[in-house]
């Protein structure tokens, strides 16, 4: 009877270790939110004209454990009211045939899943745009909404800084700092 009683008693404590194990991994796997329809615009106010454009196939991964964030940002899916615009957006100022990506790999600061509401973030680390790689710092917020992450931040982005360098004949139509704003929406991994 007692031998019963152990060989049953392990038996559950083998099936609760096994829950607690896929518990362990499904809340473990639970810490990643990925996006592939990230939104990232920019705007320049220029005298000439302004320009403004979106790309919103920006894949990106977020760990809310770590707060390691990443994000990959193809250059050519940027969309323009004017052709003419993208045409030489692509060819003279982002070269895509040898930048086709822009892409940020950082950490994510201040950021608690477990809290309700808008939160304020801090984001820093490395922004990579035509070939330039700059440290960053920027702030941001994050929500938790219906189980999904919601990542928004606005900065500036100095041509100069990036090496895009605008022809003298056209200066007056292109901003030298760019407005960039950034909408990702997460889901669980």
């Amino acid at each position: 009877m007692i031998f019963n009683f152990v060989k049953s008693f392990l038996s559950n404590l083998k099936l609760i270790g096994l829950v607690l194990a896929l518990f362990v991994f499904l809340n473990a796997s639970a810490q990643k939110y990925t996006t592939e329809t990230g939104i990232i615009s920019f705007f320049s106010d220029a005298a000439v004209e302004d320009i403004d454009a979106k790309n919103n196939a920006v894949g990106s991964i977020f760990d809310t454990s770590s707060g390691e964030i990443v994000f990959l940002v193809p250059i050519k899916d940027f969309q323009f009211d004017n052709r003419l615009m993208r045409e030489h957006f692509n060819e003279k100022y982002m070269e895509t045939h040898k930048y086709p990506k822009s892409s940020f790999k950082g950490r994510v600061q201040g950021f608690d899943p477990k809290k309700q509401g808008i939160q304020p973030v801090k984001v820093s680390g490395k922004l990579i745009i035509h070939g330039v790689t700059r440290d960053i710092e920027e702030h941001g917020t994050m929500e938790i909404v219906g189980g999904k992450v919601v990542a928004k931040s606005k900065f500036k982005v100095k041509l100069v800084d990036y090496a895009i360098s605008v022809p003298q004949i056209v200066w007056q139509n292109i901003a030298e700092v760019i407005d960039v704003k950034i909408e990702f929406t997460y889901k669980p991994l």
